[in-house]
């Protein structure tokens, strides 16, 4: 079979090249959407069998399966890769890409090739940080936040780690440019800025955070290597520098970068809860301005991570009401769903599920973070297994769930086949009953001063640890079950034709799987994104 017979059509076909180059030489933004979905999907799946592992050694007080030095390793990769090369750029990445040109009405982004340079930077930084696991003096033992002095005395094989790091945020950069740029610029004629998605407002959110922040992030690694290699003392004490500015600088950056891991997944879930509702978006100004907000705002709190670090009384004033400020855009969010869900027509599909899921698990993380960043109950619970739960929740129960709730909802589209749905949903009530047994579980070791990055811990905290490790396994056969049904599906299901979901925005008025090029035609938009009458007119 030529790759001009491809069964599938549209730009899975019509291409020059074939076999791989096909691919990794395309500049086509669905097939660089697919590449970020198979790589970083790929990497998740890394991380969930080193957090097994993690799980597997805290089964049981003293050693079970590895030591301490190994367990401080699997947690600094399992951080890691679950960080810089999942949740950051896996929605931007993957999704961003996939959806949101077509959605403004372009053929594709304003820059192709750039497009693909940011794809072929973000492997050749993970490709880096893999190769640090397996040369030097082994893996990196820091964490996933580098934390000096550690970072910079260690000897195991930090600086190649913090390089691979330092390239993917390149990566980063370029997608946020190329999407500020397609939004701007290749809208459809007739695309407002008051017909643009909820999705693709959340995107724009993040590219902005993308670009501004993420430079913060490169010279920080960069000053790492600089202390490693030439013995600066910028975070020395002994030589007139202060490993507290190196707080300061990861925290600029890696507070915002939380809400490039959570806006496109509200996004996301803002797209699917209208059309399983049957009704329009309830408040789409105020959650696309709560976008805004959001990014703006989440820029100023990074100070919430070093209550205990031992900055002013003032300052930890100002930065904890700023952190309870930054929770009311959230709200409206939460509000706005729930409101849209009211006396709607809902239909409890996959993609529902998730998107429901979402809802939940990231209103507990939400709330508990709240009690992070109020100062007098911080210090009773910073370090312990509680921050380890809150993180868990907003970022895999917020992100990972929305994660997989766009993949349900949109990989038909472009692959042109359908899941099996009753797998689906066995899936996900395997993943969000052992989600919350396993983080929820952390919740509670936390408040009874658990002390989390510990491979052993006192004899009163086995039963609890116990009962998370039991979660941790539910969950990894929801995970199993889920990925064996995608991949079926996907590749020999039941044809997906035309708007099964009965969705208004634009990717659903275009054949599946979408033509290379998108639209034969350049679109005239006439009405909002959540119109369903308009759509069926």
């Amino acid at each position: 079979m030529t790759v001009s017979d491809h069964p599938r059509g549209g730009f899975w076909s019509d291409t020059g090249r074939s076999g791989l180059g096909s691919w990794i030489f395309s500049t086509d933004h669905k097939r660089i959407g697919l590449l970020y979905l198979f790589a970083t999907f790929g990497f998740f799946l890394v991380g969930v069998v080193l957090g097994l592992l993690l799980k597997f050694e805290l089964m049981t007080p003293g050693r079970t399966i590895m030591g301490a030095e190994a367990y401080n390793a699997v947690f600094t990769v399992h951080g890691v890769t679950m960080i810089f090369l999942f949740i950051l750029p896996g929605f931007p990445g993957a999704f961003g890409n996939l959806v949101m040109p077509i959605q403004v009405g372009a053929r594709d982004v304003a820059f192709p090739r750039l497009n693909l340079l940011s794809w072929w930077l973000y492997m050749g930084g993970a490709l880096i940080v893999l190769t640090s696991l397996f040369t030097g003096n082994g893996p990196p033992d820091t964490g996933w936040t580098f934390y000096v002095p550690f970072s910079a005395r260690t000897g195991t094989n930090v600086s190649l780690a913090v390089f691979g790091v330092f390239i993917i945020g390149f990566s980063a950069i370029l997608t946020g440019l190329n999407f500020i740029t397609t939004i701007h610029r290749l809208r459809a004629e007739g695309m407002t800025w008051g017909r643009l998605t909820l999705f693709t407002w959340s995107l724009y959110a993040t590219a902005w955070v993308q670009i501004l922040a993420t430079p913060i992030l490169a010279i920080t690694l960069v000053l790492i290597m600089a202390e490693r290699m030439l013995g600066t003392g910028l975070f020395d004490p002994g030589r007139g520098g202060d490993p507290l500015m190196y707080q300061h600088l990861f925290w600029i950056y890696s507070h915002p970068a939380v809400y490039i891991m959570i806006l496109p997944a509200m996004g996301a879930i803002s797209d699917i809860i209208p059309v399983f509702s049957r009704k329009p978006v309830f408040g789409y100004k105020m959650i696309a301005f709560s976008s805004i907000a959001i990014a703006a705002a989440g820029s100023l709190v990074w100070g919430h991570h070093m209550f205990t670090s031992g900055m002013s009384d003032r300052a930890v004033l100002v930065f904890s009401f700023l952190t309870f400020i930054v929770a009311i855009p959230s709200a409206i969010k939460v509000f706005n769903w729930v409101s849209t869900l009211y006396k709607g027509s809902i239909s409890l599909e996959a993609p529902m599920l998730f998107a429901l899921s979402f809802i939940i698990l990231f209103s507990i993380g939400g709330l508990t973070g709240l009690i992070l960043g109020a100062a007098a109950t911080d210090v009773h619970v910073h370090d312990t297994q509680f921050v380890v739960g809150h993180f868990h929740y907003v970022m895999f129960g917020g992100t990972g769930f929305a994660f997989f709730a766009a993949m349900h909802y949109w990989l038909p589209k472009f692959f042109g086949r359908r899941y099996r749905e009753k797998p689906a949903v066995i899936a996900w009530a395997l993943m969000f009953i052992g989600f919350n047994i396993l983080y929820f579980t952390m919740k509670v070791l936390g408040m009874k001063g658990m002390p989390r990055r510990y491979y052993d811990y006192l004899p009163e905290f086995a039963t609890l640890n116990l009962v998370s490790t039991i979660g941790s396994w539910i969950l990894a056969v929801g995970l199993v079950i889920m990925l064996v049904n995608l991949i079926r599906g996907l590749l020999r299901g039941e044809p997906f034709e035309g708007n099964p979901w009965g969705g208004a925005t634009l990717e659903w008025s275009i054949p599946t799987p979408p033509p290379t090029e998108n639209f034969a035609r350049e679109p005239v938009v006439t009405h909002g994104p959540y119109d369903f009458t308009a759509m069926k007119e």
